[in-house]
Parts: C-alpha cells; sequence; structure tokens
C-alpha cells in the first residue's frame, strides 16, 4: 500500500478536520444523519478531547459523519478511500453501504469507492470499536459490561487517529514499490518490485540522488537500476534517494507516476555489535509514546517535529515506537534526519496475571491457553512491515512488549512470528522483544529466538526501591545471567527509570525526586559501560504520558525525563553531557 501522493496524475482530498461523532445507539439509520451528534477534530483521539464519563471511560462502539463532494471529473476516475488508522477497529459506511472493515489499530487500510460515489453531496460514516479483549492487539479482559481490564500500562486512547484522504489514479495505476538493493557500500544495484494493475505498454524506473539529478533510467518492471560512488544513510546522517515509476499507454501518454525515497544502508550483527554500514552501533534513546493534550494518540505534526528537534538537541539517536506502530509521517521524518528506529507492533498485554492487583489467573489457566490473538499478531507483522519495509530508519522488528515468554506455550506462539517477520522482510533486518523483570533468564523460554534481546528492568523502582546499592547489584547480576544463558546475543536496556514528580527536590536524594531520578541513571549507565555487549540504553520514558487511573499512577506515568508539555526534569543535562560525547 502506497502512501497517499498529490502528482501530475493523481489527485488527493483531504477529508481531515471536524467531523459529527456520538457513542452508538440502537436509533442509528445508516441513511439518515446522526440523531445526537458532537463536534471532534479529525484526526485525533475522541476520548481526548470530550469531556464526561460517557467519551473518557467509555468501552464500546461510537460513530463519526462527515459529507464531502467530489468534482464531476474525479467521478471518471478510481477513487481510493483511506484511513492512516482507526482505534481500534472500523466499519466504513459510504451513502449508506458498507465499504470495508478493519481490525487494528495502528495501520493504514483502504478500498475503492467508486460504486458508492454520487454526484454532489456524499455521506460518510465510520463505526468504530475501542473494545480490546483476549483476540485483539493490544490485549485485555472485556467484561462485556462497558468496561475492561486492561494489560498494559497507558491509556486506551481511540478514535480516526491519523489521515483520512481520498486519492484518484486512472484505472491503470501502480499499486505497490519495494525497494530491495544489494550493496558493498560504494556500488549498489537496485531491483525494484512493482505491482501495477491494469494495461499498460512500458513502464520507465528512474532513480534521482538526494537532489533530484538522475543517477540510472531504465525501462521495463524488472529494471535493475545501478548506483556508483553510493551515498549511505547513516545514522545521524541521513541520505535519501528517489525511485520514480512511469507507466505509459500506446500513444507514450502519461498513465501513472510515483515518487519513493528510500536510503542504503546495511545492517550486521557480529561478535555481540550492532553494525550498521560496518560500524558499531550504540543506541542511545527512549521509548517513546505518541501522547499529547487534547490530541491525545492523534497525528500530530507540530508535536512530531518539535519532538524530533528535542531528541537531535540532546544526542538521541534513536527511539522504540513503544508500544505500537507510529504514523506514517514520523517514520519518514526519521528517515529525513537519521533517526534510527526499533518498530514495534501493537502486541503488549501478552501476559495475564503479570498485575496481581487487577488479575489473577485461576487453576491451570495460562497466558497462551487464554489468549487468542495469533491471527491478529500475524496480520500486524504483515502491515508493519507492508508499510515500513523500505524506511532506512528502521533497523529492527519489535514484535512485542513484555509477553509471559516464560509460560508453557510461549516458545510455540513465536516461533512461527518470528520465522513469519523473517520472510515478510526483504532486508532480514534482526527482529526482537522486550523481555520483562517477571519472565527473567531463570525462566525465560524463547530470547534464544531473537537476534536481539531486550530488557526491560526497574531495579531501583519496582523492585529494592530506593536502595540504588542494591539495584547496582541487581543490574550488575542481571547482565551476567542474561550473557551467561546466551553468550552470543546483543542486548539494548529498552526500559529502565522511576516515576518523578516535576519539581520535587529533596536533600536526600528520596524516590520520586528529581535528583532520584539522576542517581538512578547514573547508577545504570555506570553498570552498562562495564559490558561490551550492552549495546543501547532507551530510558523509560521520554515523556509523562496519561494512563489509566490507578492507585500508583497519580496524574499518569510520571518515568519521562521530559513533563509530557515537554519541560525539561534534572536528568535532561545529564543525558546531554552522556550522549553528545558517547
Amino acid at each position: 500500500m502506497l502512501f497517499p501522493q498529490l502528482n501530475s496524475t493523481r489527485t488527493l482530498t483531504d477529508l481531515n478536520g471536524m467531523w459529527q461523532f456520538q457513542a452508538d445507539e440502537p436509533a442509528i439509520d445508516l441513511n439518515q444523519p446522526l440523531p445526537h451528534p458532537e463536534w471532534v477534530a479529525v484526526p485525533g483521539s475522541f476520548n481526548a478531547q470530550l469531556l464526561g464519563p460517557q467519551y473518557t471511560d467509555k468501552v464500546g462502539y461510537f460513530w463519526y459523519e462527515t459529507h464531502f463532494q467530489l468534482p464531476s471529473e474525479q467521478l471518471q476516475r478510481r477513487n481510493v478511500l483511506r484511513f492512516g488508522a482507526v482505534t481500534h477497529a472500523a466499519e466504513v459506511y459510504l451513502n449508506g453501504h458498507l465499504v470495508m472493515k478493519h481490525k487494528g489499530g495502528f495501520t493504514p487500510f483502504e478500498a475503492q469507492i467508486d460504486q458508492f460515489l454520487q454526484e454532489g453531496s456524499n455521506d460518510l460514516k465510520v463505526k468504530v470499536s475501542n473494545i480490546l479483549d483476549n483476540t485483539t492487539l493490544p490485549s485485555a479482559d472485556y467484561h462485556g459490561d462497558g468496561k475492561e481490564t486492561y494489560r498494559f500500562d497507558f491509556y486506551n486512547y481511540s478514535g480516526i487517529q491519523r489521515s483520512v484522504v481520498i486519492y484518484s489514479t486512472t484505472t491503470s495505476y501502480i499499486d505497490s514499490i519495494t525497494i530491495p538493493y544489494q550493496t558493498d557500500l560504494v556500488h549498489t544495484s537496485v531491483k525494484p518490485v512493482v505491482k501495477v494493475n491494469g494495461d499498460f505498454n512500458h513502464a520507465e524506473l528512474t532513480v534521482f540522488d538526494q537532489d533530484m539529478n538522475v543517477i540510472d533510467q531504465q525501462n521495463g518492471l524488472d529494471a535493475q537500476l545501478n548506483i556508483d560512488q553510493t551515498h549511505l544513510w547513516q545514522p545521524g546522517h541521513s541520505y535519501l534517494y528517489h525511485l520514480q515509476v512511469k507507466l505509459f499507454d500506446d500513444n507514450n501518454e502519461l498513465l501513472d507516476i510515483y515518487t519513493k525515497e528510500f536510503g542504503v544502508r546495511t545492517i550486521k550483527i557480529e561478535n555481540n555489535q550492532f553494525l550498521i554500514n560496518k560500524k558499531p552501533f550504540y543506541f542511545k534513546g527512549f521509548g517513546k509514546h505518541m501522547d499529547f493534550f487534547a490530541s491525545g494518540r492523534g497525528m500530530n505534526l507540530p508535536l512530531m517535529n518539535w519532538d524530533n528537534h528535542i531528541l537531535q538537541s540532546i544526542g538521541a539517536n534513536s527511539f522504540r515506537t513503544s508500544h505500537y506502530p507510529n504514523d506514517e509521517i514520523t517514520m519518514q521524518q526519521a528517515d529525513r534526519n537519521g533517526q534510527v528506529v526499533i518498530d514495534e507492533t501493537a502486541a503488549v498485554g501478552l501476559f495475564i496475571g503479570f498485575n496481581a492487583n487487577v488479575e489473577v489467573l485461576k487453576n491451570d489457566q495460562t497466558t497462551w491457553n487464554t489468549l487468542d490473538t495469533t491471527a491478529a499478531h500475524q496480520l500486524a507483522i504483515k502491515e508493519l512491515i507492508e508499510r515500513d519495509a523500505d524506511h532506512p530508519s528502521v533497523v529492527m522488528w519489535s514484535i512485542a512488549n513484555e509477553p509471559a515468554g516464560g509460560q508453557p506455550g510461549a516458545r510455540e506462539y513465536f516461533a512461527p512470528l518470528v520465522k513469519l517477520t523473517k520472510q515478510l522482510d526483504w532486508q532480514k533486518r534482526p527482529v526482537t522483544f522486550t523481555n520483562m523483570m517477571r519472565d527473567d533468564y531463570q525462566d525465560d523460554d524463547i530470547a534464544d529466538l531473537f537476534d536481539v534481546v531486550c530488557l526491560n528492568r526497574y531495579y531501583g523502582w519496582y523492585t529494592s526501591h530506593g536502595d540504588l546499592k542494591a539495584a547496582e547489584k541487581e543490574l550488575r547480576d542481571n547482565i551476567m545471567h542474561w550473557h551467561e544463558k546466551l553468550p552470543d546475543k546483543p542486548f539494548i536496556f529498552t526500559e529502565f527509570g522511576a516515576d518523578t514528580v516535576p519539581g520535587l527536590h529533596s536533600l536526600e536524594r528520596s524516590p520520586y525526586s528529581e535528583e532520584y531520578q539522576v542517581d538512578l541513571y547514573k547508577t545504570y549507565f555506570k553498570v552498562f559501560d562495564e559490558f561490551s555487549y550492552i549495546i543501547g540504553e532507551q530510558l523509560w520514558a521520554y515523556a509523562d504520558f496519561h494512563t489509566q487511573d490507578n492507585m500508583i499512577r497519580v496524574d499518569g506515568n510520571l518515568k519521562g525525563v521530559f513533563t509530557r508539555d515537554r519541560r525539561p526534569k534534572a536528568i535532561v543535562s545529564l543525558l546531554k553531557q552522556r550522549w553528545l560525547k558517547k
């Protein structure tokens, strides 16, 4: 699926803006206006914009509605309705007709709509579900009464989260482009895979450099294009080529054109090091939620751009899309800014009973005899790789966050998913997951399936709370035990930190103070630097974020090194000192 593009053969109609919205009710008629609507902004999370428990606390079904018109000449073309993401499931109706359904809240979906379009005003309705259960990603325990028990620690922002557009093409069009290449870091051969629907006479493929100078041009969809003296995509120093595909008819008239950016770089794991372009790379950065006031998890381009500048200013070179795929423009900008990305599916909450305060295992119950998420997980991996395979910023796939990797059935669940991920990705990128403290080296049964092991550890916070001497020993011992278990694997710490109340200071440097957060990170950094097979540190978290209300969350999760509105805590000065010189 191609990202929508406006050019000489493709039109683009933006349907973003203010839509009407309401909770589901029996009286809703597909052929009538919504009976009791409110106004909400699209894209955006409805439960970040509207007040009242009927929106902020409700789990169930909701309706969106808008109207649009298309120029008469556009109705003669092929028209496609595309959603960047709807959380977590959608049914789309145009002029009373069901157009498409989609499950999975963080990847795009689309359908051709010509048979449903009409002259004049068109009525578009979307039925949205924010229900999560034992079959979905993320996973939750749905009680069927408008309530559910979440197995993850972030707010269930919902709605039409990313852009809605209609794009049009001729009836002969480029359907998809993938850009496999081979390189020795000097000479690069590019063998694009282009899928075309409809009749055409011939195709022309061109590679341009970053300044749109022609590098090579060939005819035919099976053409190979060559780049000599390759400019490599490097962390912190992006260089992007452009592949342009043109289709022509029998009269040499242009039918369709599409241009796609790509970067050239290599990835290899060797001697417990992560090599990008044959050079060791050390991950410095964060786990990073899409979360902000009013927009919720909705696409927020000014915030995204602001965050990118903040990351660069403190020396961060990477982030993990915790715990779901980020929007497509975020990924494009990571390519352009030279940021390195661990691209994560929404497979979070795959651990029944990990929090005994909210969910307790019954007799003989395990995660893997309770959940039925395999189909959703396979689809999530497929859609993520289909969307992001050509992003040079993506150096690794994370297919799960903190699953129950030590419970019976875990290996049987994950082994086929790792294999699927490798099969779908032409680059054969490394595959990882994040391991949680409750599932440590003694119990884990899946880490050896993965290329890199990511560890989430909270010594000094959830264990040895306030005792950093004990935390230091626990951390060091844990690293050595993991290395003994998997001596040929590199490790990244993808979560570690402490809740920190902004502005709280303590002479005793006590927990929740900014001083304690600094001391905790100093302790971890000291230990990391002792081990060559630790190849990265991604703090939890980049910024404070909203969570469900519970007894350990006061105004959300406060482990951010920035507040939710991006005010720096004291730890940021230490990070700049460490990262800008490391």
